[in-house]
């Protein structure tokens, strides 16, 4: 349907500029024209210069300006000659074509409904009534994924992703940011989390190896219908954001599986801080050193047991009950007992929520 309105655009045009010009897509398809196309290789080298900027460019003797509101060259403009006439009939073409894209995005692409529910700009009604205008099923379900570089630069991860997810009328891949992309993945059933996992691990290993940099992939519970999408989508964002906070060496993480760190993220900071003074009447946790730290951590890590964290710490069990005797002076918690190990487990988790929270800085 849009290729009939960029090739209206192009007719009209063509009575105002006597050249030869068109529109093409990402895959370098001729959408609309007038006068002789380009070669197919001329077009492949179009595009990929395109890519680079949305300002006018120059190339086999063609002036070129994609339509770039997106995170890739999703059209191109391109018109035979590179003299002032050519570059005017460019500017021409590819602001009316962007009008017009502008428009049929609204009313036409699935991709910026979705966007629109997980964004939370649809009411009930007019989700329901969009679905049906589009042919979007509302009933099957769907998980959601986001994905996060771990850099400043500009990554590319929308083309990888895309790549690995190529149906565009089921799934569904959404750029926040140059280094940030959501996935809304149709599934043919309910799954249960541990395969939603391995997709997401897949997705993670795919990604890494294509960039050759680190990310990190939140995946929410399974919407079962179009309405939870928008909680979904909240979902995988808190999986990143609690992920971050709590588990810094995991790079997939599921919000199903986030433990009491998703629960402490939920917290409000007043409360948080309150919890801290009434744990730690003696004394809070910045009064203990590096080394007493380690051995708390690692204490926990092996279930409260003397003698194996003893062991792993390549210290005799007397230095090491001695240590405990010292954390038990200057916070009054005993970690040898149970129930003051678990509120002292608890009160690490909730500083280190603290001091990880901008708004408390």
């Amino acid at each position: 349907m849009i290729s009939k309105a960029f090739q209206d655009i192009v007719t009209q045009m063509a009575e105002v500029f006597q050249k030869s010009f068109g529109v093409i897509d990402s895959q370098g398809l001729v959408l609309a024209s007038v006068g002789k196309e380009p070669d197919s290789e001329v077009i492949d080298g179009l595009v990929m210069s395109a890519s680079s900027s949305d300002k006018l460019l120059f190339r086999d003797g063609y002036t070129i300006r994609s339509m770039a509101n997106k995170p890739y060259a999703e059209y191109v403009v391109y018109v035979d000659g590179t003299d002032e006439a050519s570059k005017y009939c460019c500017n021409a073409v590819a602001i009316a074509s962007n009008n017009v894209r502008h428009y049929y995005d609204e009313k036409y692409d699935k991709t910026n409904f979705m966007q629109n529910i997980i964004f939370d700009n649809l009411i009930s009604f007019d989700l329901h009534q969009q679905a049906r205008e589009l042919h979007v099923e509302t009933d099957v379900p769907r998980a959601v994924f986001f994905i996060k570089v771990a850099s400043s630069a500009e990554s590319g991860i929308y083309e990888v992703v895309r790549n690995m997810f190529p149906d565009k009328e089921r799934d569904f891949v959404i750029s926040i940011d140059a280094n940030n992309i959501v996935l809304i993945k149709e599934l043919k059933e309910m799954l249960k989390v541990e395969a939603i996992e391995q997709m997401a691990h897949q997705i993670y290993d795919t990604v890494t190896a294509d960039l050759m940099k680190p990310i990190v992939v939140g995946m929410s519970r399974v919407a079962a219908n179009i309405n939870e999408l928008n909680n979904s989508y909240k979902e995988a964002q808190i999986a990143i954001e609690v992920g971050k906070v709590f588990s810094e060496e995991k790079n997939v993480l599921s919000y199903d599986n986030l433990g009491i760190g998703r629960l402490i993220y939920q917290l409000p900071i007043k409360l948080c801080e309150l919890f801290l003074e009434e744990v730690f009447k003696k004394g809070d946790l910045t009064t203990l050193d590096e080394e007493t730290v380690l051995t708390i951590n690692k204490f926990f890590e092996n279930d409260l047991n003397v003698s194996e964290t003893s062991r792993q710490l390549f210290v005799h069990r007397n230095t090491l009950v001695y240590r405990l005797e010292k954390i038990y002076k200057l916070t009054g918690l005993d970690l040898r007992k149970f129930d003051q190990a678990i509120v002292f487990k608890v009160a690490m988790m909730v500083h280190k929520y603290l001091i990880s929270n901008p708004m408390n800085i």
